[in-house]
């Protein structure tokens, strides 16, 4: 199933018998399953075994894909929710499943199936994302970032703007998530960069749009990040490794 909107997505907390693979074709999703909370870009996708509930929120308009894998075809899948890299056999895939009519597969439509499910089965899972903060206060600052990336606005004045003490919203982040504001927001650019990359998007427009001064700045803090420029991360040869 393909899903393409104008707004942003929002899906409430939910759960169905079924497996479901989703992923969007372009932009970041926040994912919340009953194991955590996620960021994720383009470039990944994740799994939801059955019966676990799960919500998720596009930031901006959305287009998206989902698969949906019944029951009995979950033993072998994993048990848990994660986080698994979109490779070039998954994507042409789940692109050929999502223009299925409902139904029972033929022939051909159950090989391109079992493609899927094997996909499922042995791809790594990866700690690619950025956790999400459970503190209202805190998910409300983490949402503003996540919808305008270029905004510079500090810790101070993110505190005020949330209701909470500089001090208070520093410490209760880092504790949530792992990370800093500062550093939080870092990683939730670098996940766009990639993303914006991967379409071939020019360097220096990436980073003016992302809120840097200058592309210096922007090319400093990816290599500092992924161990490699951007210009080489978008050539295919970089590592793709990041630190988060």
């Amino acid at each position: 199933m393909r899903i393409v909107q104008p707004q942003e997505r929002v899906t409430g907390a939910h759960r169905h018998a079924s497996g479901q693979l989703f992923g969007a074709m372009r932009g970041l999703l926040s994912v919340v399953a009953d194991s955590g909370q996620w960021v994720v870009p383009a470039s990944h996708c994740v799994w939801m075994p059955p019966h676990h509930v799960h919500a998720l929120r596009s930031h901006g308009p959305f287009a998206g894909w989902s698969v949906y894998v019944d029951e009995a075809s979950c033993a072998g899948l994993p048990a848990a929710p994660c986080v698994m890299r979109v490779s070039g056999l998954l994507r042409e895939a789940v692109g050929r499943a999502s223009t299925w009519d409902d139904g029972a597969l033929d022939a051909r439509q159950a090989r391109v199936a079992g493609v899927i499910l094997d996909e499922i089965a042995t791809s790594p899972h990866e700690s690619f994302g950025l956790p999400l903060p459970t503190d209202p206060r805190l998910l409300r600052v983490a949402r503003a970032v996540l919808d305008d990336l270029a905004d510079e606005r500090g810790l101070e004045a993110l505190a005020a703007w949330a209701g909470v003490s500089p001090r208070t919203l520093a410490r209760r982040f880092t504790i949530e998530t792992g990370f800093t504001p500062s550093a939080w927001r870092q990683r939730a650019r670098i996940l766009r960069a990639l993303e914006r990359l991967a379409a071939g998007q020019p360097v220096t427009t990436i980073a003016l749009d992302l809120g840097y001064d200058n592309v210096s700045a922007f090319i400093a803090m990816f290599k500092r990040v992924m161990g490699v420029t951007p210009g080489r991360y978008g050539d295919g040869s970089g590592s793709g490794n990041i630190g988060i």
